[in-house]
């Protein structure tokens, strides 16, 4: 068995004013493949190398297969990390590469042999054995990574953004390949990212952090149907969830830009005064002849092909003289069909109340039941 847990982990770097991961509370259970995910300096690569030893922690306790491992050098904890810069070594080939650290650790010969050409039939390496690394591509060379880690067989595999290094083209497909490869394994595995879109195809569950705080963990859908704070709700979906501030009004009444918006009854009872209201572009509509609704005016139209996006403003405001804040004034739908509009153009949207999320204006905590 190899559970990971975080028990009130956090890690400081010296002098700083607060901790670059606080308290972190995370389990994550034998066999499953935890995604970390938050913005640039959330502490997600950080509680990655505090797992595998390579930061000390400052207090609170990691434990692996419930052995208490937070004072255990690196080498001993059991675990294989891919870094996001492949650290391959130039001069060796790739079977080399691969069983390099069972060399190392004295594994006999015949059992690195064997190891090496079983994880390169997983990760269809077996035709560029022989080969040095300049020889290969990036998505070669990432898979020789991954090789590396497979053939040590190790109780918890640590990726820390092992994907950044690709195109986008090639990060798509192999993303889709580590993520049957680690079904296929069952091995424990902590991947750390800071794209979303990876975070929800590649992940069983999803830990979201920011400054260091554990803002909400749960699986994909979970995230994105029932987002805990405000941050979350932005954060989770492409595009991103629009967040519109606005203050109750009545029953089921919210005020945004002196226009009413329909709200839930729950979160409408639970909310007193500012509020931050989140609609997923999806969820919009354009209101039809006589129908009332949301103001906007049109500014960018992207078409995808399969997918419309349609980029609007309410009345008023332009995309260059856009309000300090967080909550940008911006609104993204997601057209069903073509829908001819041009910039310029004034239209009104209109949603389900159902489909509304709220969120307290201050903290940004979710309301409603």
């Amino acid at each position: 068995m190899a559970e990971v847990r975080f028990d009130q982990a956090t890690f400081a770097y010296p002098g700083a004013e607060t901790p670059a991961v606080d308290a972190l509370d995370l389990t994550v259970t034998d066999g499953e493949f935890m995604v970390l995910v938050g913005p640039s300096g959330c502490g997600k690569s950080t509680s990655l190398r505090m797992l595998a030893g390579l930061e000390p922690v400052t207090s609170g306790t990691i434990s692996i297969g419930g052995i208490d491992v937070t004072d255990v050098a690196p080498k001993d904890r059991d675990i294989a990390m891919v870094f996001q810069t492949y650290a391959l070594y130039p001069h060796l080939s790739v079977a080399d590469n691969m069983a390099f650290a069972l060399k190392i650790a004295r594994v006999p010969r015949a059992e690195r042999r064997a190891r090496v050409a079983e994880a390169a039939k997983l990760l269809d390496l077996e035709a560029v054995l022989d080969r040095k690394p300049r020889e290969l591509s990036g998505g070669q060379r990432q898979r020789v990574a991954m090789g590396r880690a497979i053939v040590r067989q190790p109780q918890v595999f640590c990726m820390d953004e092992p994907l950044s290094n690709l195109d986008a083209k090639l990060r798509v497909s192999t993303r889709t390949q580590i993520a049957a490869l680690q079904r296929r394994l069952g091995v424990t595995t902590v991947y750390v990212t800071h794209d979303q879109v990876e975070a929800m195809t590649m992940g069983d569950r999803v830990a979201v952090l920011k400054d260091g705080v554990l803002q909400q963990v749960d699986t994909p859908l979970g995230l994105f149907d029932r987002p805990a704070n405000a941050f979350v709700a932005g954060f989770i979906g492409s595009p991103a969830m629009n967040l519109l501030a606005g203050k109750t009004a009545g029953d089921g009444v919210a005020v945004v830009d002196g226009v009413d918006f329909p709200i839930p009854r729950a979160a409408a009872a639970a909310a007193s005064g500012a509020v931050t209201l989140g609609v997923r572009p999806e969820a919009w509509r354009i209101a039809g002849a006589g129908e009332d609704g949301f103001p906007v005016t049109v500014q960018v139209i992207e078409e995808l092909g399969a997918d419309s996006y349609l980029y609007a403003t309410p009345p008023g405001i332009t995309l260059r003289e856009r309000p300090a804040g967080d909550l940008v004034p911006q609104v993204v739908v997601r057209l069903e069909e073509r829908s001819g509009l041009r910039a310029g153009e004034q239209v009104r949207l209109r949603v389900a109340p159902e489909r509304v999320h709220v969120f307290d204006g201050e903290s940004g905590l979710r309301l409603g039941a």
